[in-house]
């Protein structure tokens, strides 16, 4: 999808010249990606939580670093370590999983 294929948001509705299709709506997405985490097993689900909190955390910091927020900065890396020390619980689980 281009820039210049989107058209607008609202309320979790993306207007969209996508594939000839006219509304896309994320219901259908957010349903499928729900199902897909019940389904997965508990190390799995510590891992992607924790390489997702790592990810926020990241972004926060460089979003401190950038507007000289120090608590912001403090912040991201404080999620950040807390995302590394997640995703290493989930690889020990998996580890007395098998």
């Amino acid at each position: 999808m281009k820039d210049d294929d989107f058209i607008g948001c609202s309320s979790g509705v993306i207007l969209a010249r996508w594939w000839g299709v006219g509304i896309f709506s994320l219901a259908p997405v957010v349903e499928r990606l729900r199902k897909t985490i019940n389904q997965m097993k508990p190390s799995t689900k510590d891992q992607v939580k924790g390489k997702l909190d790592e990810l926020k955390g990241n972004f926060k910091e460089k979003a401190g670093q950038v507007t000289n927020n120090a608590n912001l900065a403090t912040k991201g890396q404080n999620e950040k370590l807390a995302g590394k020390v997640q995703k290493k619980v989930g690889q020990v689980e998996e580890v007395f999983e098998k």
